[in-house]
Formats: C-alpha cells, sequence, structure tokens
C-alpha cells in the first residue's frame, strides 16, 4: 500500500468516527461553537487535523458557516442541521458531511440527499462522464420529490488542496471532463424542496478565510498575523476564531481587517439557499478504481 493511499484511508476511518460522534454532540438548544469546537478538538485528538473549519448550516444555511468567537447561536427546535467536516494526515484529506434533523417533515428530504450520494458512488468509475454523475444525482433527488441545489458541486481533492480541477455536479447538463483512475473526489448533494430556489447565494458573513498572498506592512501586528497565517494555514481553510484563540497579536482586529483589505486573506461567504428554503447535504469521500471507487468516509 503506498504512503497516499494509507494516508487517505485512516483520515477517512477518523472522520467517519467523527461524523458518528456528531450525532451524539447536536442537539436542540446546543450552541453551534460547541459543536465546531468539540469535533475540531476531537480530530487532534485522533492524531489528524481539521482540513477545514467544521461547517454548521441551520436549515437554509448551506454552506461555509463556522461559529465565530463567543458565537451565540444554538440549535434551534424542529430544525434540520447540517454538519461538513475534514480531517487531513500530511496534506491527504477526507471530507465528509452528516445531515440531522429535529422535525419529522424534514427525514425524507434528508434521505433525498443520502439515496443521491448512494447511486452517485455506485455510478463513479474510470471514464465516467462527471455529466453523467450530474444526472444520476438529479433523478435520485427529483423522483422523490425534492430538488438538487444546482450551483453546489462535489470536488476533486489532492494532496493539501480541497478543490482541485474537475468538479461533481448535482444536476445533469454540466460538462466537465470524466472521472480518472487513481482520482479521488469529495461526492456532496444537496437537496431542498421542491418549490425552493434550488440554487444558493452569497450572504454578508464571512468566518472562514484562506491565504492568498504576501505583503509586508507597517504594522508590526498585521505582518505578525499574516506570518502566523502562512506558517500555520498556507494551504487549507481557517476560522477567523482559530487566529484569535492563538495569536500573541496585541490589536488583534485591527491587523485582521488590514489582511483581508489587502486581501492577503480571501473570505468564503456563508451560502444559503436563495429562497430561504430549508437544505440537507450528505457527503463522502471516494478514492477511484479500476472498477468503480472505494469510499473511506463509511
Amino acid at each position: 500500500m503506498s504512503e497516499a493511499l494509507a494516508r487517505y484511508l485512516e483520515a477517512g476511518k477518523m472522520a467517519a468516527q467523527l461524523k458518528d460522534e456528531a450525532a451524539e454532540i447536536v442537539a436542540v438548544g446546543v450552541p453551534l461553537l460547541e459543536v465546531c469546537e468539540r469535533l475540531e478538538r476531537r480530530t487532534i485528538e485522533l492524531g489528524g487535523r481539521p482540513a477545514f473549519p467544521v461547517n454548521i448550516g441551520v436549515n437554509d444555511v448551506t454552506a461555509h458557516y463556522t461559529s465565530p468567537a463567543e458565537d451565540p447561536l444554538t440549535i434551534p427546535e424542529n430544525s434540520i442541521v447540517k454538519v461538513d467536516l475534514g480531517v487531513h494526515l500530511d496534506g491527504y484529506i477526507a471530507d465528509t458531511a452528516v445531515t440531522f434533523t429535529f422535525s419529522p417533515e424534514y427525514q425524507d428530504l434528508i434521505l433525498s440527499a443520502e439515496e443521491a450520494l448512494q447511486r452517485a458512488i455506485e455510478a463513479i468509475k474510470p471514464g465516467v462522464k462527471v455529466s453523467e454523475i450530474g444526472a444520476v444525482v438529479e433523478r435520485s433527488i427529483t423522483r422523490l420529490g425534492y430538488r438538487p441545489i444546482r450551483n453546489l458541486m462535489g470536488h476533486r481533492i489532492e494532496r493539501y488542496s480541497l478543490h482541485t480541477g474537475k468538479s461533481i455536479p448535482n444536476v445533469s447538463g454540466i460538462e466537465g471532463g470524466r472521472i480518472e483512475d487513481g482520482e479521488v473526489y469529495a461526492v456532496e448533494p444537496f437537496s431542498t424542496l421542491r418549490q425552493a430556489a434550488g440554487v444558493v447565494r452569497d450572504s454578508a458573513a464571512t468566518y472562514i478565510f484562506r491565504y492568498n498572498r504576501e505583503k509586508r506592512f507597517r504594522s508590526a501586528d498585521a505582518t505578525a498575523l499574516l506570518d502566523y497565517v502562512k506558517r500555520e494555514h498556507r494551504f487549507l481553510p481557517f476560522a477567523s476564531r482559530w487566529l484569535r484563540s492563538v495569536s500573541s497579536v496585541s490589536s488583534f482586529d485591527q491587523a485582521f481587517r488590514e489582511l483581508v483589505k489587502e486581501r492577503c486573506i480571501i473570505p468564503y461567504r456563508v451560502l444559503v439557499e436563495a429562497s430561504g428554503r430549508p437544505v440537507s447535504q450528505a457527503e463522502h469521500t471516494v478514492l477511484v478504481e479500476k472498477e468503480g471507487c472505494r469510499v473511506i468516509t463509511q
């Protein structure tokens, strides 16, 4: 077994365990910040590192929400909650997600994303067009009376890179090449109600960032903060609260604003369903092999 394969399999095993543990944490009234921090802390305790901040999306919040420091939000009654987490070992990433609900009316919505994920996994093998996978996902979701989110996609993964080149669409008609032996993909159907817009839009909120470029600042604090980001988070996304919790910078807020203003770090905007409808998500990471693919996050 190659070192890369061994690392992927071990990261996938950790991610699967964390997903199981999420089910023990997520409950009505629990602070969102507690969910994020407990799962991130457990990632490190298990011997991995977060590949990105734990994402927690309540109801129409679909992607890129992680709790800021001192987040006051808690899990509401009758809600649907998506937890998306990633583990990496030396840059080899396993990405997975699960949806929970505290309302019976959303059980079938969750099932629609889970079943679409299973159908997509069954269809993945070398030579298959990614557009064919998108058609499989769309048929599966619509057959159950729901609508896929058409402007979100699964993504090819490489070492220290969450999104590289090819994507796996969740609807038909989107071309993007063919699946190849040896590739790694995060496959993630998103499903919403039939009457929803079926697309996500940017919100104003930003809590996740990535390193973008170097710059020397007049401010010693901004320079020190950027040096820390470049040293610790050069390749993978990070949460603003991660910097606040470890930074020795005396004037953190001002220094952080400078980094954003100069585009030394770039934000991921929180994505919400455009019509405000609830969204479910299911996700696994797969390794493409000669006869199909191997799921590493279950």
